[in-house]
């Protein structure tokens, strides 16, 4: 009999325990995992959409292109006038062969970034700025008593406070992680062959001008259709370069993802 009894006192201790599990539960409620919330699509847009307010905008696009076609004719005319004279001032051959002699000899040996940066190619010099822009901003994000500064600033929006400013810093402005891994993996796809043909100089001017050509034609088409909201990324300068390669190189097979096979 003392087996049962044994049995019986802890199958009311369980019990006992079970009841007073739940009832603290109860009084406490259960606890859940909080989920971030996105302060992007949280946020209630209101405002006028007139299209009066699409004046200084277009302005401001205008001049945002026009300094970066001008920033691009500065730059490359410098560098050829750099070359130009490098090559005129060229000392002759004895005098060219001692200098070099000389300057190697005097020449300390470069860093591991310096010898870094120089192995890089032309394309990954003008990529890697563009990526730690767009990655500073990103992180800028996760910081949560910055996402109103980040919001009126680096989101376009026809109906906020802030218009013009918004329209360069969008470009770079990324909130999710899929967003961004997207948009650079695509650009550093094709960056070589439009770099290829159009130079540093161009490819840079070309990107500024058409990302921020692309978000002010956001702002129209928001204010056509009487819809406020958010945008954010560099989509439009990006499917401009990929428009460019896809017309300079016709015949050309391309594909952003590799297939890969096996032997």
């Amino acid at each position: 009999m003392r087996p049962i009894v044994n049995d019986h006192v802890s199958r009311c201790v369980y019990v006992r325990l079970q009841l007073r599990s739940a009832f603290h539960n109860s009084r406490r409620g259960a606890r859940k995992p909080v989920s971030e919330p996105n302060a992007i699509e949280n946020i209630h847009i209101e405002g006028p959409l007139n299209a009066s307010g699409l004046l200084k905008p277009f302005f401001f696009t205008v001049g945002v292109t026009s300094l970066s076609l001008a920033g691009w004719v500065i730059w490359e005319y410098e560098n050829l006038r750099s070359h130009a004279s490098t090559f005129l001032k060229r000392p002759g051959q004895w005098l060219n062969a001692h200098h070099k002699r000389v300057s190697e000899n005097n020449r300390s040996e470069p860093g591991p970034i310096k010898k870094w940066w120089s192995s890089l190619r032309e394309s990954e010099k003008v990529f890697l700025p563009i990526l730690a822009a767009n990655i500073l901003v990103f992180g800028a994000w996760r910081i949560r008593p910055l996402q109103p500064f980040m919001i009126k600033y680096f989101c376009s929006n026809p109906s906020g406070s802030a218009k013009c400013l918004p329209i360069v810093l969008s470009t770079f402005s990324h909130y999710s992680t899929l967003h961004l891994a997207a948009n650079m993996y695509v650009l550093y796809s094709f960056m070589p062959a439009a770099i290829a043909s159009l130079g540093k100089e161009q490819f840079v001017a070309m990107y500024l001008s058409t990302g921020v050509i692309s978000s002010f034609a956001s702002f129209l088409y928001k204010v056509v259709v009487c819809q406020p909201a958010l945008s954010l990324g560099a989509s439009g300068a990006i499917m401009s370069i990929l428009s460019y390669v896809c017309v300079q190189y016709p015949d050309t097979r391309l594909s952003i993802i590799k297939e890969i096979t096996r032997i």
